[in-house]
């Protein structure tokens, strides 16, 4: 089978992922949230490769498919340039700003699986985008979160070229004004979030589901452990979750999501389908700590399908 033409946009970035052996809740106290000043004791530190982008990217092709990266990167980028062409992702249209450090994230994860995230966006050169202008027949795209000016111009151009592309705000959700997401959602084939991001798109559109549904063809809204739902021409699909082996780390569940979720889309599988071999993607990452530390091959995936499914792959 050939390979479909998927770009990947959005951030590539070291991340360090921390472990806080109890709750967010038992250290803040609700009405002192005006003057936060917490300190968390961490059991656990790992740097690894992370970003949206990344992520999406590397479970793309452990799913077979060989993604096209585009985003911008600082000097710090050679060891993750070598994991990526390791792992036959196309890094050629990765734009290296020598001004400016590689993304970096910085993610507490406490016993309840409640997290809290610094990010340094790194370079915000938005040159990079034009690269795709030369990419002929793309199948599907992705703008995943970035830097929002990067964003907005990958839109642009997608827009002008007719390439079909998911629009995946996440982190990215409250930089844009009520003008932007309606420009970003508008024609785009897929708009994807969690529960939470999807409300959120609702109050500052000032829209409801429907009208949102008149605006995407696909809306895909996740729900962690209750699975998700897709919204296809008038009908909501409902999609349980997968069953993990068990719980290490959350990060990098919903862009592994994203990536099975792909595959069957430029594929042309039926949502349900598609949905359920998403949800699978995502527990793999789920398993291990960190967000690019898993593996699998379309064998083991299609028998745990099956195991969890009842079904075939």
């Amino acid at each position: 089978m050939k390979n479909k033409k998927i770009v990947v946009c959005g951030s590539l970035a070291y991340d360090r992922i921390m472990d806080f052996p109890g709750k967010f809740e038992d250290q803040i106290l609700p009405e002192k949230i005006h003057i936060l000043n917490v300190s968390f004791t961490i059991n656990k530190l790992k740097e690894s490769f992370g970003g949206t982008a990344g992520n999406i990217s590397y479970n793309l092709s452990l799913l077979g498919e060989k993604p096209i990266l585009a985003t911008s990167v600082g000097a710090d980028f050679f060891k993750y340039r070598e994991w990526l062409k390791k792992n036959k992702i196309d890094t050629k249209k990765i734009k290296l700003d020598g001004k400016e450090l590689t993304a970096s994230a910085y993610i507490i994860t406490d016993q309840s699986d409640n997290q809290i995230t610094g990010f340094y966006p790194g370079s915000k050169d938005i040159s990079c985008c034009q690269a795709l202008k030369k990419i002929k027949n793309i199948d599907l795209a992705i703008i995943s979160p970035d830097c929002k000016e990067r964003m907005l111009e990958f839109i642009k151009i997608f827009k002008v070229n007719k390439v079909p592309y998911i629009f995946d705000p996440g982190q990215q959700i409250t930089s844009f004004s009520a003008k932007e997401l309606l420009f970003a959602i508008n024609l785009a084939r897929v708009l994807i979030g969690n529960d939470y991001e999807i409300e959120f798109i609702l109050k500052r559109l000032k829209l409801d589901l429907e009208k949102i549904r008149k605006l995407v063809k696909i809306v895909v809204i996740t729900k962690g452990a209750d699975g998700s739902e897709i919204y296809n021409q008038g009908k909501k699909i409902k999609i349980p979750s997968a069953k993990p082996k068990n719980t290490s780390d959350p990060t990098g569940a919903g862009d592994a999501y994203r990536a099975g979720f792909i595959k069957g889309l430029v594929n042309n599988w039926p949502f349900e389908k598609i949905g359920k071999l998403a949800s699978l993607v995502a527990v793999y990452t789920v398993e291990k700590y960190g967000t690019q530390t898993h593996n699998f091959n379309m064998k083991e995936l299609a028998r745990r399908y099956k195991e969890n499914f009842k079904e075939d792959l």
